[in-house]
């Protein structure tokens, strides 16, 4: 199956984008821009992802493909109900699932999410409401937590382009 790959510069850096020809298979922030080998799914990516930072999309409708154990799917189709502008912690994650004593798994699972922002992993907390543990780094975490979230005046928040 051939890999497709874009990039799209956000107000967070940039995000490379992998698909193969039917399904999304990963979204992550980059330092480095490989080679680009776009196809329509890599630029459904992209075009949603504008629509996020722009305020016009809660929620990503792509077809995604995420490998990994029966348990950390169970996971990330758990965070896919965590509604924009909102956060639960890894313990309400962990009760949500049915695994009420694994909360540090329920969290390891998290931490191997694969399509950062279109799979919210980012909208998970610690139960004292810290913000813990985050792949893209916890800089973007709180700054993507803040754009959905709005300020404290109840005003969105102004893109950083």
């Amino acid at each position: 199956m051939n890999l497709f790959t874009s990039h799209h510069l956000s107000p967070l850096g940039t995000i490379e984008i992998k698909a193969n020809e039917m399904h999304l298979l990963s979204v992550q922030f980059v330092e480095k821009i490989s080679l680009e080998n776009p196809n329509e799914l890599t630029r459904l990516c992209i075009a949603q992802l504008e629509e996020y930072f722009n305020k016009q999309r809660k929620v990503f409708d792509l077809p995604l493909h995420f490998e990994g154990t029966e348990f950390q799917q169970k996971i990330w189709n758990a965070l896919l109900k965590i509604p924009f502008g909102r956060t639960w912690s890894y313990k309400d994650l962990a009760l949500k699932t049915g695994k009420v004593g694994s909360v540090r798994a329920v969290g390891s699972a998290n931490g191997q999410n694969q399509l950062l922002l279109v799979i919210p992993c980012h909208r998970v907390i610690g139960s004292d409401g810290n913000l813990v543990g985050y792949a893209g780094e916890l800089w973007r975490k709180k700054w993507l937590l803040d754009f959905e979230q709005g300020d404290k005046n109840g005003k969105q928040m102004g893109l950083l382009y």
